[in-house]
């Protein structure tokens, strides 16, 4: 087995947690590199929004997955990515006092280019080593392509329409390029319809669109899979306690899955917290970090196993598609202790 070329995965991918007091112009840092992309949540109010933030947008500038908003501007929330975090306002979704908040962080490339590979030129900031690109355009409403900077294809591929309200276009692997998943809604993928990818899986140098896409400025997030880093793949449930187990070849630090054949929501299972498996956040919701039994996950040395018996996560015959970034690879100089 050939030995995976990330020894130190939270030297691309890290998770912050603090807590809120309400300093204006508060820096949070310990990330250990500048991140391109911060994904932030509070994690203690009922109603807290999902805002993420990057570089190639810049500063001041947030989406949020839990609907389908346009893009907003107010530095008051997350004012900059910095050197070795990020900067917050005193808003209350991102710096109340009394709140937790948690912080998921990613490496592109703390700089960006202009990309010609497709029909549409980019901007990206591209990180070829762990498989993460940050791709700006501006689609035409026809069909295209447009490149991505990895030099390998991504196996998912996360798009939302900056100018307008528009759902977040997902393209996984596991559903295929005929069809789209919502990140923002419970909704079941689509029918098939070459409207999203134009039928067209990505390739090393580009992804597809279809006419889904307004003639307005777009952001995606491009993932391609990495050994000891990253995994994108899917999964059927049992509907038991003694669950599913899917091999990711690393300790898990973050996993996402959404029920893909029906109505069910994104949980998002963090391992920022020992001996509370049962802890998870909604990307399309505006819920608080809940607990219970039935979305309970292990994250293991080499890969997570479900303890639930909710649909969402592992329903008896359920097709349940997943994203999976690590904390410590299984093999190399740094690998994951069993537990």
């Amino acid at each position: 087995m050939a030995y995976t070329t990330i020894k130190k995965p939270s030297d691309y991918f890290n998770t912050l947690l603090y807590a809120g007091n309400s300093t204006a112009g508060r820096s949070i840092t310990g990330v250990g590199f500048a991140p391109d992309f911060l994904w932030l949540k509070d994690r203690t109010t009922q109603g807290s929004a999902h805002f993420l933030s990057d570089t190639v947008r810049g500063d001041g500038k947030w989406l949020r997955t839990n609907g389908d908003f346009a893009e907003n501007t107010d530095t008051n929330v997350i004012t900059s990515l910095d050197s070795d975090g990020f900067t917050v306002g005193t808003d209350i979704y991102s710096n109340n006092t009394g709140d937790n908040y948690v912080a998921w962080n990613w490496l592109a490339s703390n700089t960006t280019a202009s990309n010609t590979d497709g029909s549409i030129t980019s901007t990206v900031s591209a990180n070829t080593t762990s498989g993460f690109s940050i791709v700006s355009f501006t689609a035409t409403g026809s069909t295209a392509t447009i490149g991505h900077g990895l030099g390998s294809a991504p196996k998912v591929v996360i798009i939302k329409d900056r100018d307008a309200t528009g759902n977040w276009y997902t393209y996984h692997e596991s559903i295929g390029n005929t069809k789209a998943i919502y990140l923002d809604l419970t909704n079941a993928e689509s029918g098939a319809s070459s409207n999203f990818w134009n039928n067209t899986s990505p390739t090393t140098d580009v992804f597809s669109i279809g006419s889904a896409f307004n003639a307005n400025a777009q952001i995606a997030y491009c993932f391609a899979e990495k050994q000891g880093f990253s995994k994108f793949g899917s999964y059927v449930g049992n509907g038991n306690a003694d669950g599913t187990f899917v091999y990711t070849g690393f300790k898990p630090k973050l996993v996402i899955v959404k029920e893909y054949g029906s109505t069910g929501n994104w949980i998002m299972k963090n391992d920022y917290i020992d001996n509370q498996n049962d802890h998870y956040l909604l990307s399309n919701e505006t819920d608080r970090e809940e607990s219970g039994a039935v979305v309970a996950f292990d994250l293991l040395s080499n890969g997570f196993k479900l303890r639930g018996t909710a649909g969402d996560s592992n329903g008896s015959g359920n097709s349940i598609l997943y994203m999976a970034f690590a904390e410590e690879p299984l093999v190399g100089d740094n690998p994951a202790t069993a537990r």
